[in-house]
């Protein structure tokens, strides 16, 4: 497909369509009231039609007045809106997806979502109201909830109409192996969503996933926003290579506009998060100008294998999910 002048969109293998570029809406402290219903106004007007959130970063509920804002005021009808929303860790219990999937529409006040995903394949203790439920020392719960189960309960979400697609996040080719295994699939997943940006540049997962039509969707596409709350602050920034500076030169773009393009010329959907106007107009500015060959493999070549969300917290659960290659 090729490129207009502001965006473009991705098949998806269940027929639906993805905008390959979106505006991430985490916020890893919690944001002003208000900020982030202020966002997501202002990214409509500026022509952003994709907004990826999640239960766990506990601001649906302003993502969804922003959408039903804009589609009052007749700015958007609710078709021209994907919203992507991730079942927690604490919710993969069969018996508790539904009510997760419901929590999140009755926060957002929308009657169905665009593409909803596992949003690891780890499992937690089940909670409704706990993201990461602890013992007495401090150790947080596990469950080893089987999240091809999981998988099953999401399938029915999208037969009852509640979501169009349904995808995964974070899950590693082998856990993807074994949803597209499981005996009696009916849905296999429209994407994996992973962290990706030129220092993680997944080469050998987006392989894997391009062989079994799922997309790939970049998380952090821009790296890490070094909180060192989450992440460790002696990690290189993705921003500051050289590379990347000298690319953006020769096209007059910013090192942030060369990493989104280098991702959307090889098919994958990026969501960067920034809730400052001046950088959610720029990272829209990536469809009018063409990395040539030779600057995408200069990209590929400043690939660390870095990830710098690890949530080291999970390393010892059976399912986490960064202990292969890819």
């Amino acid at each position: 497909m090729g490129d207009s002048v502001d965006q473009r969109w991705v098949p998806l293998s269940d027929g639906n369509s993805i905008p390959i570029l979106g505006l991430g809406t985490c916020s890893l402290d919690k944001p002003v009231k208000g900020e982030t219903v202020k966002a997501v106004k202002a990214g409509i007007e500026i022509g952003y039609r994709h907004f990826d959130g999640a239960f766990m970063y506990g601001n649906e509920d302003e993502v969804g007045e922003g959408i039903r804002a804009k589609i009052a005021d007749g700015t958007v009808k609710r078709e021209d809106i994907f919203y992507t929303s991730k079942l927690w860790m604490t919710y993969l219990s069969p018996a508790l997806v539904r009510k997760g999937l419901e929590h999140t529409l009755k926060s957002l006040k929308l009657d169905y979502i665009d593409l909803y995903l596992i949003h690891w394949p780890m499992g937690l203790k089940p909670s409704e109201d706990v993201l990461f439920p602890e013992d007495a020392s401090g150790k947080i719960l596990q469950s080893d909830v089987d999240f091809c189960e999981t998988w099953a309960v999401m399938e029915s979400c999208k037969d009852a109409g509640l979501v169009r697609s349904i995808g995964v996040s974070n899950f590693n080719h082998k856990q993807l192996e074994m949803l597209l295994r499981m005996p009696k699939l009916k849905y296999k997943p429209v994407c994996n969503q992973v962290e990706c940006h030129p220092y993680l540049n997944q080469n050998k997962l987006l392989k894997y996933c391009k062989s079994n039509n799922i997309a790939l969707v970049a998380y952090s596409p821009l790296g890490s926003s070094q909180d060192p709350k989450w992440f460790d602050p002696n990690n290189p920034i993705v921003l500051n290579d050289p590379e990347l500076r000298k690319i953006g030169e020769k096209h007059n773009k910013t090192a942030a506009q060369i990493a989104l393009r280098y991702q959307i010329q090889r098919d994958i959907v990026v969501i960067p998060k920034s809730f400052n106007l001046g950088r959610m107009k720029q990272n829209k500015e990536i469809f009018d100008f063409q990395l040539s060959d030779e600057e995408v493999k200069a990209i590929d070549g400043i690939n660390k294998n870095c990830r710098y969300i690890t949530l080291k917290q999970l390393i010892d659960h059976p399912k986490y999910p960064f202990h292969d290659e890819y």
